[in-house]
Parts: structure tokens; C-alpha cells; sequence
């Protein structure tokens, strides 16, 4: 059984008309190419290499793995598709053995992709649960000193670090670490966090791996009262405490280990990469932040202030709006709402109140830089501060979190 069809050897662009018959004797079986007109032997094919190109309807295009790429047979028309078919029932088969190869490999893609979302959604966090638990103090310190520097210069775009106080007998500086003293007073943390006011537009607050933290001195051109002040530090510290700048540098890590591994490029991966990208960029999950807020309650119970100071300056600068409800669910960090709620229902009042702060020290606190910053309460108000309240940790570990804002304090 022969059928015709146009031949094209792959050398050159000259497409002959031909008839194709099946050589049963030879060895191996090979399909002979004629001329047709002179039925001259134009080209010999191993019929076991032949296979099917993608081609247009009622036509078959067929290829051979061992002749040029180029090389082409193509037949048109239902009665010489069907003897082609006949003479080379290895096409059929073939092409039905590379469909189940591909098809193969979208099974397997499609459950290393499941794993590796798995990996990221579940197995990330467990690991740097794990990790930040064991991790020594002495490296969180040492880690949090490495970052410190990289945190300064991305915070100020460049434009320089600057301390508002460099003085640390200073009453505002002597003030704010007797909070941090007291708060952290008989919980038996190793670190002993070291809070510095910096010059910014940008209303935020985020503490790094070890405890050293920043507050950015728009926020405190924000806040209106000692409490609510007293409330945005005690949420960063919280993260300090709970070491959640810890854990979330080694989950960007891993994650960034894991995208590395599934795409083949393991660069990029040095500690100031991660420190980089983790500390400025991330947030805290939503059980950090809640966590966070739950610390700042139970410190503003036992040194007897009101945490709903914190409440207050959530509404005022960082209310929800159409946006953040919408893509609550896609947001790892919480709604304002349900913060304010959740802080509402852990208020408890203090046995004995008293002033967190001194008239003076408050005074002392909202001067420290100077005149106020252009992000002053009323454009506070105006502008929503950054999604969350501090990069902490590395912000918060990178994040934001902590305080990045008032909207996280």
C-alpha cells in the first residue's frame, strides 16, 4: 500500500510531489520515497523513527528523528491520511505514548507545585518556629547589630541616618528606657532593647532581631497622648519579646531557599540579601500581630496605664478603609477593626493608674526632634500610614510590622 504526498528534505526549500510505500523486507522496515512522476527513489525513512508534527486540519505532517529537522513528508486529503495511517500504525502509537508522557508531566508538575505551595504555607512557618526557638540570643543580638545599619540607610532613602537624641541621660532617652526596663522587669528575656527616635516623615515604629528599635518621629508628631505612645511601644516590644523578627528572617530565608530551589538559582541568597529584603518589606502574620497586641495589654495593665491609647491612634490614623476590608482575607496583617476589638476586650483597668510618662517626660518625648515632622497628627490623619507598623524584626524582620505604622503598631 503506497500514498501520495509532498517531500521536502530539509537541505533545500524544493517541495516534490511523491509516493510513499512501506519496504517490509528491508531491515529495518523502511518507508520509500518515490518520485512521482518517475517512481525514482528519492529517500529511504526507518519507519520505527517516524513521528507526527502539529499541522492544519485534514493533513499529516511527519517527521523523522533521524533525517535533517527540516526534513518533511505532509499529506492532505481523508483517503491518503488513512493509508499513511495504515502504513505506519507505529505514528498512532507513538503519538498516543508522547500524549501520556505529557500528560505525565503535568501530573507531576502539578503536585511538586502543590508541594512546594504546601512547603510555603505550612512547612515555612513550622521550620522557623522551630528554628527561632533555638536560635541563641547571642546570634539573634549579633544578627539584629548586622542589620541595623542596612535598616538605617533604606529608612532614610539615603538621605542619612539621624538620631534625634544622642543623648542617653537625656529626660525624653531616660524616660523611654525606664518603660523599656519596666516592661521587660521579671520576664526573664535575655534581650534588653534599646529604643532610638529617628528623624522621619513617616509615621512608623519596628523593632530588629535582638531589640534594637526605631520610632520614626512622625508618629510621635501623631500621637496626642503618653498612652498612646506608651501603647505603640509596648506592641514593638512585644515583638521583641516573642522574638517574631527572629522567626520571620528565617521564613523569608527559607522561602527564599525554597523559589531558589524550584528555579534553579540558589543566588541571592546571603544574609544581606535576606536582611535586605526582609527587613524592609515583610509583615508580621496576623497571629504575631495579635500576639503583639496582647503583650502591650498585659504591659499597660501591670505598669497601669490604658491600652486603649493604642485603640485611640489606630482609629484616628489607620481606620479601614473600602480597600483593606475588600482584601482583608489576601492580607496577613489585621484589620484595623479587629484589632481595635480585640484590644478593646483586653483593657483592663489598672489596680493602681498612673501617669505612664511625667507632664515633663511627654513634653520632653514630643520635642525630641525639634519641630514637628510635615507628617504631623492632622496629615497623620490624612495620609494612611504605611501598611503596618514597623519592618520589625528584620524587620520585623523585615516586615513592617511592628509598628510600621500606626496601622501596626
Amino acid at each position: 500500500m503506497e500514498f501520495a504526498a509532498r517531500y521536502q528534505d530539509g537541505l533545500v526549500a524544493d517541495v516534490r510531489d511523491t509516493h510513499c510505500v512501506i519496504d517490509l523486507a528491508a531491515e529495518p522496515v523502511v518507508l520509500v520515497v518515490l518520485d512521482a512522476g518517475s517512481r525514482e527513489v528519492i529517500d529511504r525513512w526507518p519507519a520505527e523513527d517516524v513521528y507526527l508534527l502539529h499541522s492544519r486540519a485534514l493533513e499529516l505532517r511527519i517527521a523523522n528523528t533521524s533525517k535533517p529537522p527540516g526534513a518533511r513528508i505532509a499529506v492532505t486529503g481523508i483517503a491518503a491520511m488513512r493509508s499513511a495511517l495504515s502504513v505506519l500504525p507505529g505514528l498512532v502509537k507513538r503519538q498516543r505514548k508522547e500524549m501520556w508522557q505529557q500528560l505525565r508531566i503535568v501530573v507531576l508538575s502539578t503536585i511538586a507545585l502543590a508541594c512546594v505551595v504546601f512547603a510555603y504555607i505550612f512547612g515555612v512557618p513550622l521550620i522557623a518556629d522551630q528554628l527561632a526557638a533555638v536560635t541563641p540570643p547571642d546570634w539573634e543580638i549579633k544578627l539584629g547589630a548586622t542589620a541595623a545599619p542596612e535598616v538605617e540607610a533604606a529608612m532614610t532613602g539615603g538621605a542619612g541616618f539621624v538620631a534625634c537624641d544622642s543623648d542617653p541621660n537625656s529626660v525624653a532617652n531616660t524616660a523611654i528606657a525606664r518603660f523599656v526596663s519596666t516592661a521587660f522587669d521579671g520576664l526573664g528575656s535575655p534581650f534588653h532593647p534599646k529604643v532610638t527616635v529617628v528623624r522621619s516623615t513617616t509615621a512608623n515604629a519596628f523593632a530588629l532581631p535582638g531589640g534594637q528599635t526605631y520610632y520614626l518621629s512622625a508618629l510621635i508628631d501623631a500621637e496626642q497622648t503618653p498612652e498612646e505612645f506608651a501603647g505603640v511601644l509596648a506592641h514593638e516590644l512585644g515583638h521583641v519579646y516573642y522574638r517574631h523578627g527572629m522567626r520571620l528572617l528565617i521564613a523569608n530565608s527559607a522561602t527564599g531557599l525554597l523559589v531558589g530551589f524550584v528555579l534553579g538559582d540558589m543566588t541571592g541568597l546571603s544574609v544581606p540579601a535576606a536582611l535586605g529584603s526582609a527587613l524592609i518589606g515583610n509583615r508580621f502574620s496576623r497571629q504575631d500581630e495579635a500576639q503583639a497586641d496582647a503583650f502591650a495589654a498585659e504591659t499597660a495593665r501591670r505598669m497601669g496605664f490604658s491600652i486603649h491609647g493604642l485603640v485611640d491612634l489606630l482609629e484616628r490614623v489607620a481606620a479601614d478603609d473600602t480597600y483593606s476590608r475588600a482584601f482583608a482575607l489576601l492580607s496577613n496583617h489585621p484589620l484595623t477593626d479587629d484589632r481595635r476589638r480585640a484590644l478593646t476586650a483586653l483593657d483592663q483597668p489598672a489596680a493602681n493608674p498612673q501617669p505612664i510618662f511625667s507632664d515633663a517626660e511627654w513634653a520632653a518625648i514630643k520635642s525630641m526632634c525639634g519641630a514637628p515632622t510635615s507628617a504631623s497628627p492632622a496629615a497623620a490623619a490624612s495620609t494612611p500610614p504605611q501598611t503596618d507598623a514597623a519592618p520589625s524584626a528584620a524587620a520585623e524582620a523585615s516586615s513592617t510590622p511592628a509598628s510600621a505604622d500606626p496601622s501596626s503598631p
